[in-house]
């Protein structure tokens, strides 16, 4: 095929596109993942898996119930359930769906046999990164919850705080290490439950070269002290000297926006980014990014379409309130100022955010591949790529799909 100017498809087609960093998948854990590192004393309490029949499993858009039956029913079926002290969480298709086609996708429960095995083991996962034109891949905690809220909520916290440390050692020294190395970046957990505990970790992990840390979009939502209350301050400073990007998943809240208890799990789906946007503007103007310059923030799978608008509103704000709504003696310079030098976007499906570029920051978005839930562009996500990007220059397209997460991570790549 003659690759020409009046033939652009051709061109396209043809395209080198970079190997992609993605700042956004998730890992299933493995099943031995705490009992191998838990005391013995824990290990009936600890978090473990069993496999249960289930009938009737119910999502009301955040929390799900099921009814557990007799195994040899003819009822329901097997599911996988992670337990920990009197919590049972079943895996569902939702959450492991790569593999599986569109429309199969449900909150069907699964065990892990039905899942593809790049969900949770390493070797497996390197190969499907390879089969989707990605070098590397972020992972967020899926048990855990997207910030370790499983850990923030449960009684015992001597247990919760092995639990958190056993996470992390997981992601450094088995995720992370071997052929994961460079690969699989380190994403930890911290106690939510004790600012200096958190900040510790911070540190633990920092000294074993990791420069990324999960956190809440909105920590009033999880019954946590605001990030304006000055609780935070020794995790915040941790985060800032160790250069450790702090990143908010969507539903890192464990609250997702929505208009009534009864709407469809599609509305909240499409108002996701909500609480992103949210916690943008408590960041803002919260003063935390003038007095820490160096830190980080990351909003995954929060998209970009909305930040011109949030920016431009931020502004006006700035301007024209400062006189009763804020600290300009502390916020000094304008919101834009702060988001260009210190917030990334990151997105995957945006083709609004991706027109909007110049007003966003080139050097501000990352890119994901959201692997192996239920969104995820796996294992088209070259041609994904080569498709969103028609209209984007070599150096903005390398910048979006690898160059600023390098950046943003600290990752020795290229």
């Amino acid at each position: 095929m003659t690759i020409t100017a009046e033939n652009p498809a051709a061109r396209d087609t043809l395209r080198p596109i970079p190997k992609i960093v993605s700042v956004d998948d998730h890992v299933i854990e493995p099943a031995d993942l705490w009992t191998k590192r838990l005391p013995a004393k824990y290990q009936g309490i600890g978090p473990r898996l069993e496999r249960l029949r289930v009938a009737n499993l119910r999502f009301d858009g955040m929390n799900y119930s099921f009814d557990v039956v007799d195994s040899n029913s003819s009822e329901g079926k097997f599911a996988d359930f992670w337990c920990y002290e009197d919590v049972r969480v079943p895996m569902r298709r939702i959450i492991t769906a790569v593999g599986f086609p569109t429309e199969e996708r449900t909150m069907l429960p699964v065990t892990y046999e039905e899942m593809r095995k790049g969900c949770w083991d390493q070797a497996a996962r390197i190969a499907d990164m390879d089969a989707n034109h990605t070098e590397a891949s972020l992972c967020f905690p899926t048990f855990p919850r997207f910030c370790g809220q499983t850990f923030n909520e449960a009684k015992d916290k001597e247990l919760a705080l092995l639990c958190v440390q056993a996470y992390n050692d997981f992601q450094v020294e088995e995720w992370g290490a071997g052929i994961g190395k460079d690969r699989l970046i380190p994403l930890i957990i911290v106690p939510l439950w004790d600012a200096e505990l958190a900040a510790a970790e911070v540190r633990r992990n920092a000294a074993r070269g990791v420069h990324a840390v999960c956190f809440s979009e909105v920590p009033h939502f999880l019954g946590l002290p605001t990030i304006h209350s000055g609780y935070w301050e020794p995790f915040f400073q941790a985060c800032n000297e160790t250069e450790t990007v702090i990143n908010m998943h969507i539903g890192s809240s464990s609250t997702m926006p929505a208009t009534s208890p009864d709407a469809p799990a599609a509305v909240q789906a499409t108002l996701s980014f909500n609480n992103g946007m949210a916690s943008m503007a408590d960041w803002i103007f919260s003063g935390i990014l003038p007095r820490y310059p160096d830190l980080k923030l990351a909003y995954s799978e929060a998209q970009m379409g909305w930040i011109p608008y949030a920016l431009e509103r931020a502004h006006n704000v700035w301007k024209e309130f400062r006189g009763w709504a804020f600290d300009p003696a502390v916020v000094s310079e304008p919101p834009e100022y702060y988001f260009r030098r210190q917030v990334y976007a990151c997105f995957f499906r945006d083709d609004f955010g991706l027109k909007n570029i110049a007003d966003i920051g080139v050097d501000n978005i990352v890119f994901e591949t959201d692997y192996p839930h239920s969104d995820s562009t796996w294992p088209d996500t070259e041609q994904f790529v080569r498709d969103m990007a028609v209209d984007l220059d070599d150096e903005t397209l390398y910048k979006i799909v690898r160059g600023n997460a390098i950046k943003m991570l600290h990752l020795d790549l290229d």
